[in-house]
């Protein structure tokens, strides 16, 4: 199972390994505190695609189109979280405040169907 969790919500009762799927460290977060396996920037959007989207609702499927196409190009950065993913629980962890429009929801989506 794959799940996702904002960083500033609590992270008790999840299971499994923990991803952080930001190219940025979130403000405010203390390293310790996510008890995390892994940061994954590489996953992330690249910076260019994430200033483009800005977290605008008016852009999110072309933000989805544009972000599953970096990510087909890339297997390399994805591919440890479906691994992490067949061997057991994954949650991806991410920052974003809007938890309808973000790269960890799409994430998310992406891996699913590569499971």
């Amino acid at each position: 199972m794959i799940e996702i969790k904002r960083v500033y919500e609590s992270l008790k009762g999840n299971k499994g390994a923990r991803f952080l799927v930001e190219r940025l460290w979130p403000r405010g977060v203390k390293k310790e505190a996510l008890h995390m396996d892994a940061w994954l920037k590489d996953v992330a959007p690249s910076p260019e695609l994430r200033q483009w989207f800005g977290h605008d609702p008016l852009k999110w499927e072309e933000f989805q189109r544009r972000y599953r196409a970096e990510l087909d190009a890339h297997p390399e950065a994805w591919q440890p979280l479906l691994e992490a993913a067949r061997r057991g629980d994954v949650t991806l962890l991410y920052s974003a405040r809007d938890t309808e429009h973000n790269s960890a929801l799409l994430l998310k989506n992406y891996l699913e169907k590569h499971l």
